[in-house]
């Protein structure tokens, strides 16, 4: 369903991917976990056909993404803000212009909407939206044609607990209707929630993949790992026997941690996530 070989990207002088190589036969939702910077969303703009790559094969659905049709992006779904949508137009009639594109009923997208808790907001104009609305009117739009590739650039970041946890349940229900899943998050929560297969992006490559499983054994060291809590609220997570080298008047905790997601992304790049 994709494939990528030797792909390159920069703009100007900033590496945004580097000989990033993927095969991927679908069915499946696979994560791009990485932080901000990573290239997760250049990526999605190449894989999509907004972005052309400086250079390398970057194939979907069996065709080089530059010689995509209609009839190919009809089988895509895009949640992204570079589609648009009209802003002076509510979120009713925004949705229902796409459901009559695709020929969808608007039931379908009734039931969305008030899945997503949008149904007491479907006539409030797209310009008077907040940002937790506009992302759920542009997940909304992606998905009521059951696309049979979908591409999720931070789906659920910024929503409270709750929505994100309905997004995620959609998410996986359309999976087990068939819809293949391509999403970037730097949560490893949701990662580890959703995905089947699972690829660490740093620097603009690819620097593990697989599933969680495949990942967790591969990455198992053995060892112990300690988390430090420093008084400016900053956390680091080390090997225990490196802890002594790590210790000052400003620890102020510690916590022995078990190889999770976390750990291994630590390890694989350098940082956590969740350092603040």
């Amino acid at each position: 369903m994709i494939r990528i070989e030797g792909l390159k990207k920069s703009f100007g002088s900033k590496v945004a991917l580097e000989n990033l190589d993927l095969n991927w036969a679908g069915g499946e939702i696979l994560g791009f976990l990485g932080p901000y910077g990573s290239g997760k969303s250049t990526l999605i703009s190449i894989l999509t056909g907004q972005v052309d790559p400086d250079a390398g094969q970057v194939q979907i659905l069996g065709k080089d993404v530059r010689n995509l049709g209609v009839e190919d992006f009809a089988q895509l779904g895009l949640m992204s803000e570079a589609l648009g949508f009209y802003e002076t137009l509510t979120v009713y009639q925004n949705l229902s212009f796409f459901s009559r594109f695709f020929q969808i009923p608007m039931q379908v997208v009734d039931d969305l909407l008030k899945r997503l808790d949008l149904w007491e907001d479907r006539d409030v104009k797209a310009s008077k939206l907040s940002m937790g609305m506009r992302q759920r009117m542009l997940l909304i739009r992606a998905v009521l044609h059951q696309p049979k590739l979908l591409f999720l650039d931070e789906p659920t970041s910024g929503l409270d607990p709750t929505l994100a946890r309905k997004i995620q349940d959609l998410l996986l229900e359309l999976k087990e209707k068939g819809t293949a899943i391509f999403l970037t998050t730097h949560n490893m929560e949701e990662a580890t929630r959703l995905s089947d297969r699972l690829a660490i992006l740093h620097k603009g490559s690819i620097v593990e993949c697989g599933s969680l499983e495949e990942i967790g054994q591969r990455q198992a060291t053995g060892e112990d790992l300690v988390t430090l809590s420093y008084r400016n609220g900053r956390t680091k997570t080390v090997p225990r026997a490196e802890v002594s080298q790590h210790l000052s008047d400003q620890v102020v905790g510690m916590e022995s941690r078990e190889m999770d997601l976390e750990m291994i992304f630590m390890k694989l790049t350098g940082a956590s996530l969740y350092e603040s």
